[in-house]
């Protein structure tokens, strides 16, 4: 289990899986994975509160929504050269590289074939009751891995596949229910050729284990027994390996470290 440099050794509270094979969303295409507890709500509060301290030039604001881009904003699909401040580094990156993909004895972790074995870059999104995102793939500038850490609150992400001509279909083939402090990894194929997005409503309706893809990895089912999530201010941290890095931004890190 990975030590939490920030916030003092990993809470006795989270147990991570052996491997990622243990927590796989099973019924979707290859593949995603889920943990309900993957930070402690002590961790959770600092990380929101960093956020919240955050200078405002930091965010983007958006029609509906507002943002914080970590180290920065790519250029030309490149990231400059910067580290991530270490709040955001630690304890979610250590953790990510502790848990093995499979129980195989040469296995190793999600990020250990991607360029830099490890993300560097965080995009940090706001999403009110009522706001979402529209139905998008993530694109072609990161390594085909997601790890997406829920703070604050819950709400599904849908995923949406394409008709056979090619068109949209609105109606989402899956449902992922993101509970707060919990860990979601999208991989693969699940990356490359489905999309995914947030509807813009304020209560997440019909939910069960027939609807929710991961509904037996919850920590909490039974906070949804009556079907129906009423959403409250949630805030993600998508973390993902940008594969083009330009050493133009080494200077440029030294003042976002902090």
């Amino acid at each position: 289990m990975a030590n939490n440099k920030f916030m003092g050794p990993t809470p006795s509270l989270i147990k991570l899986p052996d491997a990622l094979d243990d927590i796989r969303l099973t019924g979707l295409p290859q593949a995603a994975y889920y943990i309900s507890d993957f930070i402690s709500q002590e961790e959770e509060q600092a990380i929101l509160d960093k956020i919240a301290s955050a200078p405002k030039p930091r965010w983007k604001q958006l029609s509906h929504r507002r943002l914080q881009t970590w180290p920065s904003d790519l250029v030309n699909n490149k990231l400059l050269d910067a580290p991530l401040p270490t709040w955001l580094n630690d304890p979610i990156i250590p953790r990510l590289k502790s848990i093995r993909l499979s129980h195989e004895p040469d296995s190793s972790d999600i990020f250990s074939d991607s360029p830099h074995q490890k993300p560097n870059h965080v995009l940090i999104n706001e999403y009110l009751p009522g706001i979402g995102i529209m139905p998008h793939k993530d694109g072609a500038a990161y390594y085909p891995v997601v790890c997406t850490v829920s703070l604050g609150a819950s709400l599904c992400l849908n995923i949406y596949k394409s008709k056979d001509d090619g068109a949209l279909d609105p109606n989402p083939a899956w449902r992922i229910l993101q509970e707060p402090r919990s860990l979601l990894v999208t991989t693969s194929a699940l990356y490359t050729d489905f999309l995914h997005g947030i509807e813009d409503i304020t209560e997440d309706v019909e939910l069960s284990k027939n609807t929710i893809a991961n509904w037996e990895l919850l920590r909490s089912p039974e906070e949804f027994a009556n079907g129906s999530n009423v959403r409250q201010t949630r805030t993600s941290l998508t973390y993902r390996d940008v594969m083009k890095v330009s050493k133009l931004g080494g200077k440029l890190g030294l003042l976002q470290k902090r």
